[in-house]
């Protein structure tokens, strides 16, 4: 038994330097992949298998998104929603990078973290793990479009800082309203 965990960690360290050669060539767009939270070094090189280095065939973020069949989109009819569930059926190993991309990124302390919990608790963790999936998609488009282009992290708090307070206000004011209450502000001293 331990003769056969040896030559299979073998085969293991025989594949992985096998992978190392063969990526080589893509070692700088590699790099700058593996700097979006969630993604890594393993996800990166299968994102660029799956899309290739040329970003000139989708014009915008919106049509990559589009082809990968991560942008949802709004089926009524008679004023009557059709939730379809999935955006449709894209490039499936993709898809699988992206959504462990996005819970990886769910577990950090970063505006797509954020992204993913604030999403997660309205909406749900599939909703969540689609939405931060085209989000992490249209930051690759924008790093493989513009090589002068660098990943700046927002921070957990962008949307607490960049809320207005007087929307705050009248939302909090808003909500006791239609618990029965009745509110008067006055501004603390």
């Amino acid at each position: 038994m331990l003769a056969r965990v040896d030559a299979l960690s073998a085969e293991i360290a025989e594949l992985e330097t096998r992978i190392g050669e063969m990526v080589a060539p893509f070692g700088t767009a590699v790099e700058r992949l593996d700097e979006i939270p969630g993604l890594g070094k393993i996800g990166s090189c299968v994102v660029l298998a799956e899309i290739g280095l040329d970003m000139t065939r989708f014009p915008t973020a919106g049509h990559l998104a589009s082809w990968a069949k991560l942008a949802p989109g709004v089926q009524e009819s008679a004023g009557k929603k059709k939730d379809q569930g999935l955006t449709g059926h894209g490039n499936r190993y993709l898809a699988k990078v992206l959504g462990e991309a996005a819970v990886a990124a769910g577990r950090t302390d970063t505006f797509l973290g954020e992204r993913y919990r604030r999403i997660a608790r309205r909406r749900g963790k599939k909703k969540a793990i689609v939405a931060v999936g085209r989000s992490i998609l249209m930051i690759i488009w924008h790093l493989m479009s513009h090589l002068d282009a660098r990943v700046t992290d927002l921070g957990s708090d962008f949307h607490d800082k960049h809320i207005d307070p007087e929307r705050r206000k009248r939302a909090h004011i808003h909500q006791l309203e239609a618990l029965g209450y009745k509110v008067t502000i006055e501004p603390a001293a």
